[in-house]
């Protein structure tokens, strides 16, 4: 679909970032219904987080949307999201202690910069060019991560054609590199990297990981965790 401000006038908001999310291969999923409720969970716990315009919901499956004031508050709360679903604590997904750790769960997003209207409430209906933005940013990492060397591609953005906003070619720029870290990293580095984000002291994540703070200390510094977290705190300014 044609990325066109033509019509703007129809769309009753100020341009908006919205973001879709989809969770990779979740046809293949061993157990779906658990999968939707990690997914739920972390939804949850991410609209407590981040405050969105329009909360996180869950859509259709394995889709999900959400609205943020600005592109830099939209690419923070993917970036919880996705630590949250692929570093979630060890043990058993129904909490015992001994259990094995769960697959961690992994999501693309398409941040999409543009007006948009509210078409329903209940059930929650929006469309407009923001929506079609992300739409077509989805899309793309689809196509991107089939390509040798882009294998991590997670995350990109659109900006509505004739609407005024951030640069897609620089935005995407760092998220390029931001995915290529993120994707790399195991899961005890992507939790420790959802505790950094969140602000908690790395001896803290040491007691919670059951490790020394030196090793969390060279795991950050060895991972490119605090680079990733400086990145985003410059991204969270994007506005």
């Amino acid at each position: 679909m044609k990325l066109s401000a033509s019509g703007l006038g129809a769309w009753s908001h100020a341009p908006v970032a919205v973001v879709i999310g989809d969770v990779v291969a979740s046809r293949v999923a061993a157990d779906r219904a658990d999968l939707h409720e990690r997914l739920a969970a972390a939804v949850a716990g991410s609209n407590l987080a981040t405050g969105p315009l329009t909360p996180w919901r869950i859509t259709v499956g394995d889709e999900f949307q959400g609205a943020f004031a600005g592109v830099g508050e939209a690419l923070h709360a993917v970036l919880l999201l996705r630590t949250a679903l692929a570093g979630e604590p060890a043990g058993a997904s129904d909490g015992t202690p001994d259990g094995p750790e769960p697959e961690p769960v992994d999501v693309r997003f398409g941040v999409g910069w543009g007006p948009v209207a509210t078409l329903a409430d209940e059930p929650r209906v929006e469309d407009g060019p923001g929506w079609w933005a992300a739409r077509e940013a989805v899309e793309e990492v689809k196509r991107a991560a089939r390509r040798a060397g882009f294998r991590h591609r997670r995350t990109a953005y659109r900006r509505s054609e004739g609407v005024p906003g951030p640069d897609p070619d620089l935005v995407n720029a760092a998220l390029l590199c931001q995915d290529e870290v993120v994707g790399s990293a195991s899961p005890r580095s992507l939790r420790l990297l959802g505790g950094l984000l969140q602000g908690r002291p790395q001896a803290d994540l040491a007691a919670a990981e059951g490790v020394s703070a030196s090793a969390v200390s060279q795991r950050v510094r060895h991972d490119g965790l605090a680079v990733v977290v400086a990145a985003d705190a410059l991204l969270r300014r994007v506005t």
